[in-house]
Parts: C-alpha cells; structure tokens; sequence
C-alpha cells in the first residue's frame, strides 16, 4: 500500500477497494486531489457500499460513474475511495465492519455518515475535496459535525448511474470542500452549469427550524445569522411546516422504508448479510412497510414539495440550523442516538422531500465543536447558494 493508504492516519479511506485514478492533464480542477464515497463504481473495481457481503455478492463495475468521470476530466486526480456506513443506511459514520473515522474537529465525536470518509478526509486535510451522497442528509450532516462546507444539489441534477442506490427519489451525489470557493469551483463541474447564478431576492429565516433545534444552538448560530442578513438582508420568520417538522420527518421516514426495501430486500433475503447495529433494525423496519403504507405519504410529500416551490418562488433563500446539535459522542447508547437522529432528519427531511439544493455552511461552534448553519434554495437554484457561500467567506 502506498499514497494515500501511508498518510491516512484516520481510517478516512477504504483498503478493501482501493483504486486510484489519475485526471485529465488540464482543466479547471487541475492538479487538485478527492476521493470517492464508496458507493461510485470504477471501472474494473469493485464497489464496496460499506458492506463486506454487499462487496462478495457483487462483480466488479464495467464503468466508471459519470459524477467520479467529470471531476477526472476536469483534471482533478482521485487518490482512493472513502468509508461510508453500510448500505448509506445511517447518519452515525460508525461502521460495524470497518470502523469510524477520526472527526479531527470534534476529537472523540462521531464524523456523520453515511458520507463519513468523505467528510473525515477533506476535514483532516488529506484531499482538496471529496465526493459524497445525500438522501437523508449523509453530506449535510457530516459537514455540520466535521466542521467543513457541504453541497447537496437539487434531486436530479447529476447523474446517479453508477451509484449504489438506497432511496431514488432522494438520493443526490453531494460534495465537501475546506474552503467556499473551491466548493463551488467543484459544483460548476458537477452542474454541467454555466448559467449565471441569480441574486437573491429576499431571506426568509425558519422559526420552526430553529424552535427544533432549541436555545442553545440558536444562540450558538446568531453570529453566523448576523454574517447571512448583513449579506443579503434584514431575514423574513416564516413557518415551514404548519403540521410540524417532526410529522415532515415521519413522511419522509415512510417513503424512505419503502424505496429502500423495494431496492434491496430481494438482495438481503437471499444474501442474509451480517448488518450491524441501527442499520439491522432500519432495514427489519422497511420490511414491514407496505405500498398501502406509504400512499398517503407520496401525496403529502407532493403537498410539501408546492409548500416548498410557493415558499422560495422568485429566488429566496431559507435560512436554518443544519442540525440540531454538535457531533455526538462515539458509542452513544441506542435509545439516545435514535432520538437526536429523529430531531435531525425532522430538520434535514426538508430540502430531501421537496427535491430542494441546501448548503451547510461551517460558521459557528458549540462547546467548542463544529456546528453548520445551512441555506435552502428553490429547485435548479444550486449555483445561487454556491455563490452565497462564496461571498459569505470573503
């Protein structure tokens, strides 16, 4: 082993499926480094998914995923593939099998997931960006708790095929980056976009948000509002959800069983994999939720998905926590990282189910630890929070 396998001192990237690949010789991400969640196939190799059965029960990929492709013609050099929870099935980063990267801005505190390496890799310094995945908020969240920018585009704007999927309707391909303008230096190559960004016509701050994520992290965050509202105006408090974000959370729970199930079930009632911990109970959890079940949640999540496009029509920009809190500690029991990860997809659940691009933004800490502050767009609005986040950092 040599690269990146030598330097990696925080088990940010896989061994099992090692690849590296060398990028065009010129072009706008030139002599730039990343690596790749391990669910992006690579011609030739095989892709792990965070899963040793899911790695022996697959061949290897006969191409490489246009999302790893367009960062490699752009001239940026892949040097390995990074951890992700397995299956993508978590917000943790704590991998049964492969264990949890080292989030060295909250020593002893889980990275996030399922884009832990990812994230734990671009936070440590190992590589200029990273490519991940959201469905839940596996980019977002690992962000907020490593202390780094990360994008999750609007649902459908980059190319999936070649990607392990967990829930289609939800899942983006996602990025990090240390700083905001290579964050968005790498986004205009994803985008495939050279549309000028439009300017933001007004803020609008989510009380409800904001109300979830409680006192503390309110306070912990003014700053940060202050740095938004100084850049782009005086905010506006609306409420997002009238039913309340925990009831938003449990559609989205809903639909995600569903597509995750109708996804993998045939695979794990053949394969009987050895899941761990929390991925075991989600996926025994799916098995049971029916196409009856999940009905009336498709139409309720069309019903926020016009909740959201009347909300941000005309470009206006959402303000909100990323999470309701810093990076938990490693290890914490069950029953209290079941309850912070309903309270943060309650938050996260927002931009997923109405297709919506959201940046989380490293502008404030809590006891000094990482803490995200994020922004929400309207659909094909990406490049416009891209720009903000730019501009926030000069």
């Amino acid at each position: 082993m040599s690269g990146i396998l030598d330097r990696d001192t925080i088990g940010a990237f896989c061994r099992h499926t090692h690849v590296e690949l060398a990028g065009a010789a010129s072009g706008p991400l030139a002599g730039l480094t990343f690596g790749a969640k391990d669910i992006y196939d690579v011609a030739g190799h095989k892709t792990g998914f965070g899963s040793p059965d899911w790695l022996a029960t697959h061949e290897a990929a006969g191409a490489t995923a246009p999302v790893v492709q367009r960062v490699l013609d752009a001239g940026a050099r892949m040097v390995g593939k990074t951890h992700t929870d397995e299956l993508t099935y978590s917000l943790n980063g704590e991998n049964a099998h492969y264990g949890t990267p080292v989030n060295v801005n909250a020593p002893g505190r889980i990275p996030g997931g399922s884009s832990s390496g990812s994230a734990a890799a671009v936070a440590a310094g190992l590589v200029d960006f990273a490519l991940g995945s959201d469905t839940g908020g596996s980019v977002r969240a690992p962000a907020s708790f490593c202390g780094i920018y990360g994008m999750r585009p609007t649902h459908g704007r980059i190319p999936l095929a070649g990607a392990c999927p967990l829930a289609a309707s939800f899942d983006t391909a996602g990025w990090f980056a240390r700083d905001a303008g290579l964050l968005e230096r790498v986004g205009w190559v994803l985008l495939a976009d050279d549309r000028v960004a439009q300017k933001p016509a007004r803020l609008l701050l989510a009380q409800d948000a904001f109300a979830l994520a409680g006192d503390t992290v309110t306070g912990a965050l003014q700053p940060a509002i202050g740095r938004v509202s100084a850049l782009l105006g005086k905010p506006q408090p609306v409420t997002v959800a009238s039913e309340g974000l925990s009831q938003w959370f449990q559609v989205f729970r809903m639909l995600q069983g569903a597509e995750v199930w109708a996804q993998h079930g045939a695979w794990v009632t053949r394969a009987k994999p050895a899941l761990g911990p929390g991925v075991r109970e989600r996926m025994q959890w799916a098995a049971t939720v029916t196409a009856s079940d999940a009905a009336p949640a498709r139409q309720q999540r069309e019903g926020i998905a016009r909740r959201m496009h009347a909300l941000l029509d005309n470009d206006a920009v959402l303000i909100l926590p990323t999470l309701p809190g810093i990076a938990p500690l490693m290890n914490t029991p069950p029953a209290e990282s079941d309850e912070f990860r309903a309270r943060a997809l309650s938050l996260l659940c927002i931009a997923g189910l109405a297709r919506l691009p959201q940046v989380s933004l490293p502008l404030a800490k809590l006891d000094g630890c990482p803490l995200g502050l994020s922004l929400i767009a309207a659909r094909g609005n990406d490049t416009l929070l891209l720009e903000i986040a730019r501009r926030l950092e000069c």
